[in-house]
């Protein structure tokens, strides 16, 4: 039996997802187990997550998926390479998966190779170099320099899901992983585009108080309800905007923030002690050389107390979420293989190293701010993470 990870966000989890497994699982057998490593509360875009990872890590579960495995925050709110870096690594430590799928606008693995490589070369480094230097931000950087090695082939750079799966690739290379990278095509729009096959739109309907249902799967819309119904979401930065202000107006000192080069620190500190709204903030912040995404994750990382150290090691163990029954037992064979720790429950915290106990215990701290956007006063009780085991299917 072949088993295939996933790195993902499930925010939430909808028709372009199933998809995507339905297709992993059609390429690799039908019985390919399917464990896929998803980002906890916080979201790579800068943001909460519409509803909680065990929400959400469900939802995954119901839908296909077989173990869902966490991506903690710091990692979680990093650069598509720190993230896929971080994704990359917690599957290889597992010692379980044979591959890494991931969906792209290219379908063509081979194409998706020949960027990575080129792209990690010593004349593409220079060339970004040179490019960031004239001032213009990374992804324009690297983009002409792929133009300048690649020419036409260069296009791949040019869509979202295509240049995470370069990121993927580039991750195995780095740690040297075994595992094989596969892609499957991703069909619809993009990250704007068609609500069944994109997130942002169902965020959206669900923030205006709209049903997005017919664009996810019957289980995982389920879920969403009951979420909804308890209260539990969604989540957003504007709910918590107020919360958020005040932790950023406690904040006096920037520079361990990560990303804070080229005087970004200053300029946080300035606008966060003027400016009224965590909108306001970041259109003052915003420069034609930083994307927002980066800008949104920065705050974000300032408000639950993420620094650039936290990101210098990668991910010092893998934490469960969800799992069914065949998930069990890829459990149980990852806990003879995995060079990390595995765990179940966190209040065995104090059976782990320094490292490790210090980022669940950040992690705890970062879900005791996420749960402040309930919709539900009475859910916000600090503590939950101590308190939240991984939800087992009995199928």
């Amino acid at each position: 039996m072949r088993t295939a990870g996933i790195i993902c966000e499930y925010n939430p989890f909808h028709l372009g997802h199933a998809g995507h497994i339905e297709k992993t699982r059609k390429e690799l057998g039908e019985d390919c187990a399917i464990v896929c490593v998803m980002s906890g509360n916080f979201v790579q875009r800068g943001d909460f997550a519409a509803f909680n990872k065990h929400a959400r890590a469900g939802m995954a579960v119901l839908c296909g998926a077989d173990l869902v495995i966490e991506l903690p925050a710091p990692y979680a709110l990093s650069s598509a390479g720190g993230f896929a870096l971080a994704g990359v690594y917690i599957l290889d430590c597992l010692g379980v998966c044979d591959y890494i799928s991931f969906g792209s606008e290219s379908g063509n693995i081979f194409a998706l190779k020949e960027a990575a490589e080129a792209i990690v070369s010593e004349e593409a480094e220079k060339a970004i170099r040179d490019w960031l230097g004239r001032g213009l931000p990374y992804a324009s950087a690297q983009q002409k320099a792929a133009d300048a090695i690649l020419g036409i082939r260069s296009d791949v750079f040019k869509s979202p899901n295509n240049l995470l799966g370069i990121e993927y690739i580039k991750a195995i290379a780095a740690i040297g992983s075994s595992i094989r990278p596969m892609t499957v095509c991703r069909t619809g729009g993009e990250h704007d585009g068609d609500a069944g096959y994109s997130a942002s739109p169902i965020r959206k309907m669900l923030l205006r108080g709209d049903e997005p249902w017919a664009f996810m799967p019957r289980a995982a819309a389920e879920v969403c309800k009951e979420e909804l119904a308890a209260g539990h979401g969604p989540v957003s930065m504007v709910r918590c905007e107020l919360a958020m202000m005040s932790r950023l107006r406690a904040i006096k000192d920037f520079s361990a923030l990560p990303d804070a080069s080229e005087g970004l620190d200053r300029r946080f500190l300035r606008y966060i002690a003027s400016e009224p709204t965590v909108g306001a903030i970041l259109e003052k912040v915003k420069t034609k050389r930083y994307a927002m995404s980066r800008l949104r994750r920065m705050l974000m990382c300032l408000c639950i107390g993420i620094t650039a150290e936290d990101t210098a090691k990668p991910p010092p163990y893998a934490r469960v979420l969800a799992m069914n029954s065949a998930g069990m037992r890829l459990l149980k064979t990852a806990g003879k293989k995995s060079r990390i720790p595995v765990i179940t429950k966190t209040a065995s915290v104090h059976k782990l190293s320094g490292r490790a106990a210090y980022m669940l215990c950040k992690e705890a701290a970062a879900t005791d701010f996420f749960v402040l956007g309930y919709p539900n006063e009475s859910s916000r009780s600090g503590g939950q993470e101590w308190r939240q085991t991984p939800l087992v299917f009995d199928f």
